[in-house]
């Protein structure tokens, strides 16, 4: 019987390359995006090269309603082996000029909807008593940035949370884990200044989706795991 991953937010950049190495190592893959369909149809045939099946669920992780509407029955019947927790956008502005929509709709994706999932996904896992949760936070979470405020409380909101959960599901053999990538090639972060943010990095380059992915990959795989409730960087050396 095949594994199941659920990722939330793997339509495109890190979601996606997590969702295609997961499919290499042979797991079937349920794949949450909002709504762009072109680019989640695409992933989803990509990832069924793999000879896995990959099923997709449309919708806001924000919205409480829509999130148990779109996986509470799924979850239940089959709770997932992995989650990976994804979801995150950014609505980058200086604290004094930033907008009350602009904090609000970082929030309420990035952390909130961090609730609504683990509200659908958590009692189906212990239930089963297994499972790895992986969060996908920030080294904005870590050291904070300034312009984005909303986005490092948001991530930095989500390593906290890991860490709590981490020690409510440990002696259920969940494991739960964050990474936090750094500046990694993606569309969110084609717009930054390189002459400015490459100086302050010491392996000189910005990360590939691929590498957080790796990790992810043996957070969510390896069976010799004593790794709980820790947060790793990948940002090649930008947080020391």
């Amino acid at each position: 019987m095949r594994k199941t991953l659920l990722i939330i937010g793997g339509s495109r950049g890190i979601g996606k390359a997590i969702a295609l190495s997961l499919a290499g190592s042979g797991w079937n893959i349920w794949l949450t995006y909002r709504s762009n369909h072109a680019a989640a149809e695409e992933t989803k045939k990509e990832i069924e090269k793999s000879g896995v099946v990959c099923r997709l669920f449309a919708f806001d992780v924000a919205d409480y309603r829509a999130t148990e509407e779109a996986l509470g029955k799924a979850c239940d019947e089959t709770p997932p082996h992995a989650l990976v927790y994804n979801a995150g956008i950014a609505r980058d502005n200086l604290m004094v000029w930033m907008t009350r929509e602009e904090w609000d709709t970082v929030i309420s994706t990035n952390l909130n909807g961090f609730y609504n999932i683990m509200h659908v996904v958590l009692f189906p896992m212990l239930r089963e008593k297994r499972g790895r949760i992986v969060v996908v936070s920030s080294t904005s979470g870590q050291i904070g940035q300034a312009g984005q405020v909303n986005y490092s409380a948001s991530k930095a909101g989500l390593i906290g949370a890991a860490k709590a959960l981490a020690r409510e599901v440990g002696r259920k053999n969940i494991l739960v884990n964050v990474v936090a990538p750094g500046v990694i090639e993606t569309e969110m972060t084609e717009e930054l200044p390189q002459d400015k943010i490459m100086p302050l990095i010491p392996l000189g380059r910005f990360g590939r989706p691929e590498e957080v992915a790796s990790v992810v990959n043996f957070l969510c795989t390896e069976e010799n795991m004593y790794i709980h409730g820790q947060v790793i960087g990948i940002n090649g050396g930008l947080a020391i």
